[in-house]
């Protein structure tokens, strides 16, 4: 598996570790999984465009 580093602002980073804290969950596990949701939402987007 590859891995990326990405920078977040505090209000972000912030945000994204209260979602984990409440859903049992690593933060990485949060961010990928609104990272591929966002992809695949952005992906239709582009389909539907066509």
């Amino acid at each position: 598996m590859v891995q990326y580093t990405i920078t977040l602002d505090a209000t972000t980073a912030a945000f994204y570790r209260q979602v984990a804290q409440y859903a049992h969950l690593p933060v990485e596990t949060v961010l990928a999984d609104a990272l591929f949701k966002l992809a695949g939402e952005l992906s239709l987007e582009a389909l539907a465009k066509n």
